[in-house]
């Protein structure tokens, strides 16, 4: 088994690394590629160097099973026929191909079986914000089918990258040290802030980031659910968190909801008010699964359930749930 990484340097392509090898990875090889930038740099994983290669229109991903892709959209997009001319299978983290027809759009415990059908070699990660709610969703739509779906997201400053992170932490010293606030990744200062607005905004005013959790749920889960988003970006380091109303067909039970969640793939039940036991990003940041607590009726539908979900952006957000497909992938023996 030989793997590729493009985009090694940033922050899921790092994550990449600490994910393959926490989770004993198969394979033979490993392959790093990045930018003019970043080629020539050096990782190590599992005690051998390796360097980082320039990535070109060359024949440098023939061999190649899998190719797990966080460059941006542009670069996916310019050099995915490079990369699967071969028959390498492109796991690819960025917004390129998620609503093209040809392209499944996959999480494991939601629709794992759609990796299979791939007619362009393509298999597309959705969304962070995406992925962490339909872990969520699954085991209450297994119970009843939902209609609707109204989430307030709290997105953590990973989000918008590594060089994000670095940001918010020096925004916080500059404050604390009453010295001018450098803004450069986000549209407003972050620390001490939230902006609700991220990505650009759509002719109908939700933003392409809102837009997203509509269409690549419907995808994802096959289904006709309708989904409204507000999406803010909050000063938290890693983690996201989702505040998530539903409608089922039938009215659900507390402890029916409580039960299909704590049996769910996936889903840590994590819901104990009495005690505050209810997830938080601080303390599940690193985490492998998505968190739920705070599950109650909602007070304006008696068909309405709310709850509160939190997930680890870069990890199950983006290089996990990628490493998980191609996981599937080899034990259905489909690569």
């Amino acid at each position: 088994m030989k793997v590729a990484i493009v985009g090694v340097s940033g922050a899921v392509g790092q994550e990449f690394l600490r994910v393959l090898d926490e989770r004993n990875f198969p394979m033979d090889e490993l392959v790093l590629f990045g930018s003019k930038r970043s080629a020539g740099t050096k990782y190590t994983f599992r005690g051998k160097e390796i360097e980082v290669k320039l990535l070109q229109h060359n024949d440098d991903f023939k061999g190649v099973d899998i190719a797990f892709t966080s460059a941006g959209a542009g670069t996916s997009k310019e050099f995915a026929e490079t990369i699967t001319k071969h028959g390498a299978v492109m796991i690819d983290n960025s917004s390129a191909f998620r609503m093209d027809n040809d392209v499944p759009l996959v999480v494991p415990e939601v629709n794992a079986e759609d990796a299979k059908d791939r007619p362009r070699g393509i298999i597309a990660n959705p969304n962070c914000t995406t992925i962490q709610m339909v872990v969520a969703l699954k085991p209450i739509e297994q119970l009843s089918h939902i209609k609707k779906v109204h989430v307030a997201t709290y997105q953590a400053a990973s989000g918008a990258g590594a060089a994000a992170m670095d940001e918010l932490y020096e925004q916080y010293r500059q404050v604390l040290g009453n010295e001018e606030v450098v803004v450069e990744k986000f549209a407003y200062q972050l620390a001490f802030n939230l902006i609700p607005q991220i990505d650009v905004f759509t002719e109908n005013d939700y933003t392409k980031e809102e837009m997203k959790m509509f269409h690549e749920t419907r995808k994802i889960m096959h289904s006709d659910v309708k989904v409204s988003a507000t999406c803010v970006r909050v000063p938290a380091l890693r983690a996201h968190s989702e505040s998530i109303w539903i409608e089922t067909e039938r009215p659900i039970e507390i402890e029916e909801a409580r039960e299909a969640f704590a049996k769910a793939d996936g889903v840590v039940l994590q819901d104990n008010p009495a005690e505050k036991e209810y997830p938080m990003p601080l303390f599940l940041a690193g985490k492998d699964p998505v968190y739920v607590g705070r599950i109650r009726k909602d007070l304006t539908d008696e068909c309405g359930l709310t709850f509160w979900a939190v997930g680890d952006q870069i990890k199950k957000g983006a290089a996990l749930n990628a490493v998980q497909i191609a996981e599937y992938l080899i034990k259905e023996n489909n690569i």
